[in-house]
């Protein structure tokens, strides 16, 4: 009998001990994209080309691990979740296809093409996490953009652009759809700033 209840509590003590182990040691994380574009106005259409620069991204936001904040100051990551590559990477089409689309240049290309653009647009991202400090939790997005005049060498203007979005799920899906919705609505912002910026830049020469 007592051997009978000795065994039962090693079971009980191997489940507890399994449901408390972060699972997916082994497994194969679900990878998640960075696909949102938003519905925007187009505007007139100037003479202009705008080369887009990779994005950047601020220290521990360089990876393709998609972090999380449970108690200030300390980010973590998802185990068997992961974005499929670098959000700057992600982004980095979507900014350049929602600029196309939307904010009135004769044409938008990659910087990396080399096709020559008077004005450039290099932007940072600087934050992007899903915040639990908060229910139901949130992602936070910033967004750092410059768009500057190559002729001249002169920044024309920069601008911070702060999105927070809360989840529907305290989870990484949550976090991912969250993710979406605030990169949809910065690149809604981001699109109608360098319309108006671009438009009030001299001509180039």
């Amino acid at each position: 009998m007592k051997r009978r209840n000795a065994c039962a509590a090693i079971g009980l003590f191997s489940l507890n001990a399994c449901s408390l182990v972060p699972q997916g040691g082994t497994e194969e994380p679900t990878l998640h994209l960075l696909d949102a574009r938003p519905g925007v106005a187009t505007v007139a259409r100037r003479d202009i080309v705008l080369a887009v620069s990779l994005p950047r991204a601020a220290a521990g936001y360089d990876s393709a691990a998609m972090l999380y904040l449970r108690t200030p100051h300390a980010l973590e990551r998802y185990a068997t979740h992961r974005w499929v590559d670098t959000p700057a990477r992600l982004v980095w089409p979507l900014i350049v296809q929602t600029l196309e689309a939307s904010a009135g240049y004769r044409a938008v290309v990659t910087a990396a093409s080399g096709v020559p653009a008077p004005q450039r647009l290099d932007t940072e991202i600087v934050l992007l996490r899903q915040n639990f400090l908060a229910r139901p939790s949130r992602v936070e997005l910033q967004l750092r953009a410059q768009l500057v005049d190559l002729a001249s060498r002169r920044v024309l203007a920069t601008r911070l652009f702060e999105v927070v979005q809360v989840s529907d799920s305290d989870d990484a899906p949550g976090g991912v759809i969250a993710a979406n919705q605030a990169i949809a609505s910065a690149l809604a912002q981001l699109s109608a700033w360098c319309a108006a910026t671009g438009a009030a830049a001299p001509p180039p020469s």
